[in-house]
């Protein structure tokens, strides 16, 4: 009910005219979101194994974002954009599906903290805001914020939802080929390929006439696991990968790859061609112009399939490997084309930049942890903030931790020994030198702003497990042993 009281105020308000900008000069927006891609999976970021020439085109039209981040998992990501809130004060800190704390079975000193496994419907999301402002709402793919059907994409803000279902990952049918069985996605022809699917999809949307400007979430499956391509693709990059090896082996260099896995590499090409199908479709329909387009991966790349060197570790971890992520925003003739931002910015700001964007009021009781970087974009001066992470969980042989960035300087404190490690993100980038004893006053005062910002939002903690038992194996920790694989590894231009 009071949600409801909240967006029948919005509505009037927007209605009375009290908005920035008229509705027929707001720009639309197209919000691309992919799952598990890496900040150095590409090409614009680095990767020369990797094919990402439609990503990759797309930063030459807008503005890339070198220090982007997100969650370091996939639902608190989704669920930080929705809101503007950080996943800590939802208690939306782990992914939707994960066992609670009393059904895990490893041997921990800590039990992991509960969370929340539904976004709340009484939260004002990013679409309801859109949509009480006179946008028309669509969602395509990937949704993971609630198993019940009461909190898929059309019960939390959107008038369309094709494919936003309970699942995390194509789990139903064939997967990433049709038959999906997705009870929000028809089966078409045998084998079609699901991100070729979610971009028709898209494309079919674009070429209808509006009547509204929309905000169109488009929500790959990509490249989520299971790892499963084309084999055509599939094909390319194992010959692809075996002329590196030769390329290798006649300078007798003699190194641990980094990116070489050719399933991963086809399912990331098959991705970006859906992205580049998008792209054109917005451009033929004359839409590009007045369209911001907005790119972000969820969280960073999974260390089973890729490397994030020169980032550490991946995926499930605070390291910069697993929270990095690429981050490009495109809006032709507002946006300077080719321009590149080292300023650090999260997923949860963007809910009041998009507001803002769209000349729309700001709501900040909403999006109360999000802060607006709409004057960076268009080249003006942004007040930069401290970042936080929060994952009070076991996951991927990571422990229960905090982090905050603040300037350069970030700190990683872990629940299990309350030790803190401390990193120059501007001298190292990969992690290795922890100079939380070198500099003590540093360590004591991100440590006591990171205490603040935990009481602050009220954010859930691990508690002493009373099934510990230390003469057993720990073997949640299997997953340290990938930790330092990154670490001192080179890359080398194909030539």
């Amino acid at each position: 009910m009071m949600k409801n009281i909240k967006l029948l105020m919005l509505a009037i308000l927007l209605l009375l005219g009290i908005s920035v900008r008229a509705q027929n000069d707001r720009p639309n927006f197209l919000f691309i979101l992919v799952d598990d891609l890496g900040w150095a999976d590409v090409g614009v970021n680095g990767s020369t194994y990797f094919e990402t020439p439609n990503i990759d085109k797309l930063a030459t039209r807008g503005m890339l974002f070198t220090n982007g981040y997100a969650e370091s998992m996939c639902t608190p990501t989704r669920a930080s954009i929705m809101t503007g809130k950080h996943p800590a004060r939802l208690k939306m800190t782990n992914w939707v599906g994960a066992p609670q704390p009393e059904k895990y079975k490893w041997n921990t000193i800590l039990r992991s903290a509960s969370y929340t496994e539904a976004l709340p419907l009484e939260e004002v999301t990013l679409p309801e805001s859109m949509n009480a402002g006179g946008y028309e709402t669509y969602f395509i793919g990937k949704w993971h914020l609630g198993k019940p059907e009461k909190y898929w994409p059309e019960h939390q803000g959107f008038e369309t939802n094709i494919a936003g279902c309970a699942w995390g990952a194509p789990i139903g049918g064939n997967k990433f080929f049709s038959p999906y069985n997705n009870p929000r996605l028809t089966d078409g022809p045998d084998g079609e390929h699901l991100p070729d699917r979610l971009a028709k999809e898209a494309i079919s949307f674009l070429e209808r006439k509006h009547e509204r400007p929309f905000f169109t979430y488009l929500s790959f499956y990509s490249v989520h696991s299971p790892w499963m391509a084309r084999e055509d693709l599939k094909s390319k990059y194992e010959k692809k990968d075996k002329a590196n090896d030769e390329w290798r082996q006649e300078r007798m260099i003699k190194f641990s790859k980094t990116q070489n896995n050719p399933v991963y590499a086809a399912m990331i090409e098959a991705m970006d061609t859906a992205i580049g199908d998008v792209l054109d479709a917005l451009k033929r329909t004359g839409q590009d112009k007045n369209t911001v387009v907005v790119f972000l991966s969820d969280n960073g790349g999974a260390s089973e399939v890729t490397s994030n060197a020169p980032l550490r570790a991946g995926k499930c971890f605070l390291y910069e490997g697993g929270i990095r992520v690429p981050m490009i925003v495109s809006w032709p003739g507002q946006i300077e084309a080719g321009s590149v931002s080292d300023v650090p910015v999260s997923s949860t700001d963007f809910y009041p930049t998009i507001l803002e964007l769209a000349g729309l009021l700001q709501e900040p009781q909403n999006h109360m942890d999000a802060s607006s970087f709409a004057s960076l974009l268009k080249g003006g001066d942004y007040n930069k903030k401290d970042l936080f992470w929060h994952y009070p969980h076991y996951e991927g042989g990571f422990e229960p931790a905090s982090a905050i960035r603040s300037g350069n300087w970030k700190l990683i404190e872990f629940y299990e020994e309350s030790r803190a490690e401390l990193y120059n993100l501007k001298d190292d980038i990969g992690e290795y030198n922890d100079l939380a004893n070198t500099h003590p006053e540093i360590t004591k005062k991100l440590r006591i702003k990171l205490h603040a910002w935990r009481k602050k939002v009220n954010a859930s903690e691990p508690t002493p497990n009373p099934n510990f038992n230390p003469y057993e194996t720990q073997n949640y920790r299997i997953g340290y042993k990938n930790l330092f694989k990154d670490i001192n590894e080179f890359k080398v231009k194909n030539n």
